[in-house]
């Protein structure tokens, strides 16, 4: 079975174009199938000033009115998608930007109201990704890099969530592919101490897991990633490895970073 990395970058390496260069080039050295991911940093907010568009958050989230809309979508899908493409192209690597509308790779549902409006966002079901059509690309020697957004079947764009679409795309190809989901952030990786960069924990089960949380080592933020990282692996993705982005190069090779999370 093929190996492949399904690769999510942060705000943080999109924001600074020295990060970005860096890990394009390492992420150029990798071997084998990849797919990037990646949301859309400051980028948005600061274009969304400058048109006189004003954020509007609930509980720290986005909530994507039809203007907020049309600048994610020049945003993500144009300037930050086409820029990657185009850097990843200098390096080496055959990119193709894409939504999940292109190629009707990712389908998702527009958000029901309940308590909150959050306006055109869109959710990931079971049956939301299209991976054998995304194999066509990739066994044709392609690299497709996903901005974050997907479409509703029916005409319209949503906004969804880089970390849902990239854990979504690992498990739907790891039916094809021997898959491993690599998050890149800020961070070395899962600290013992948030403070201390070099109180990383390299490896992390299920069973460590519980007891991390039970310590309250793991908390607020990370816990929505880590468990989605464990449901993905238990859905068949071989491993989740969260790290620093400008660690990614130790990936060549069989080597692994940061933490790493596995059955």
């Amino acid at each position: 079975m093929q190996k492949l990395h399904v690769i999510k970058i942060g705000g943080n390496v999109i924001d600074n174009s020295e990060n970005l260069h860096r890990f394009l080039k390492d992420f150029t050295a990798l071997e084998g199938y990849k797919i990037l991911i990646h949301g859309g940093g400051k980028v948005a907010t600061l274009v969304s000033e400058s048109m006189g568009v004003e954020a509007h958050m609930v509980d720290g989230r986005r909530i994507t009115d039809i203007d907020t809309l049309r600048i994610v979508t020049m945003v993500y899908a144009g300037l930050i998608n086409k820029n990657v493409v185009a850097q990843l192209q200098h390096y080496g690597t055959n990119a193709i930007g894409l939504t999940g509308a292109d190629g009707d790779f990712i389908r998702a549902k527009k958000r029901p109201v309940k308590t909150i409006d959050y306006g055109f966002v869109g959710d990931i079901s079971d049956n939301s990704i299209n991976p054998e059509n995304i194999s066509k690309l990739l066994e044709a020697g392609f690299t497709p890099v996903f901005c974050a957004l997907t479409h509703d079947g029916e005409g319209q764009l949503l906004n969804t969530n880089a970390d849902t679409i990239a854990s979504a795309l690992a498990v739907a190809l790891s039916k094809l592919y021997e898959t491993t989901l690599v998050y890149c952030f800020e961070k070395k990786g899962v600290l013992h101490d948030i403070n201390d960069d070099d109180s990383l924990i390299r490896d992390i089960n299920p069973e460590r897991y519980d007891q991390l949380k039970a310590d309250k080592i793991i908390h607020s933020g990370m816990l929505p990633k880590m468990d989605n990282a464990f449901t993905a692996i238990a859905c068949g993705v071989r491993a989740v490895i969260i790290g620093h982005s400008d660690d990614l190069g130790q990936l060549k090779g069989g080597h692994s970073f940061g933490t790493r999370l596995s059955n």
